[in-house]
């Protein structure tokens, strides 16, 4: 019989204990990892927080600043996109709750899928829509960001205007923009772990090899990747 481990009244086997332990050691431990190391090391974040400080400082010299309100207008409208998205997408992890039976019947005809106790599934479920949540807010709050963004574009000095401030206004600006660009990527990155989640419903291991290739490809992506070499190259 294979053993388990009682959590909150509920026998979790013990491979999916080890196997959601991982998840989260990697998921959260990736993010501090990425948070800390970003700020200090080459990385996509860090290099394109350079060029959002040197596109303020060019806003400032414009006295037109209609392109920089169409290319603010532009992240706005792609990160709004994914905000309803994910909408959607919890909806629909809630749903699954409606369904499960059928669902356990489903995926118990995938190979090597393990079968899954009623309990156990609606753990994975909660899981998944935690995940997709918590990707909600962040996208949220990144296009609040961005629309403060907008208000500080409009709001800016022109060219020959408090020339002594436009520094200062334009590291302010961009640490802005930067910090919605942030919290959008995190919202990106929920969504690589909500799909490496998905893997749990099957085999606790495959979840297990599907977060550790997640965060590889992050990171590779993130401080490794030739996109990288391309927009660091000077």
């Amino acid at each position: 019989m294979m053993e388990s481990i009682t959590v909150a009244n509920v026998a979790l086997p013990t491979r999916d204990v080890f196997a959601l332990l991982w998840f989260f050691v990697c998921s959260v431990g990736y993010t501090w990892y990425a948070e800390l190391v970003s700020v200090k090391k080459r990385s996509l974040l860090n290099v394109m927080n350079q060029y959002r400080l040197q596109w303020m400082r060019q806003m400032l010299k414009r006295d037109n600043r209609m392109v920089d309100s169409t290319a603010v207008g532009n992240l706005l409208r792609s990160i709004a996109f994914f905000a309803s998205s994910t909408i959607l997408i919890v909806a629909g992890t809630i749903s699954m709750m409606n369904y499960r039976d059928h669902a356990i019947e489903i995926i118990s005809t995938l190979p090597f899928a393990v079968e899954n106790q009623k309990q156990v599934w609606e753990i994975k479920t909660i899981l998944l829509t935690m995940i997709f949540v918590y990707a909600f807010f962040k996208y949220t709050w990144s296009l609040r960001q961005y629309n403060y963004a907008c208000i500080m574009i409009g709001a800016a000095p022109m060219p020959n205007e408090k020339l002594e401030q436009h520094e200062a206004y334009a590291q302010r600006a961009a640490g802005l923009i930067g910090n919605a660009a942030r919290h959008f990527n995190m919202g990106l990155r929920a969504y690589y772990f909500g799909m490496a989640a998905l893997s749990w419903f099957i085999h606790p291991w495959l979840l297990v090899v599907v977060t550790t290739w997640v965060v590889v490809v992050l990171y590779r992506r993130e401080f490794r990747s030739k996109t990288l070499d391309f927009i660091a190259a000077h």
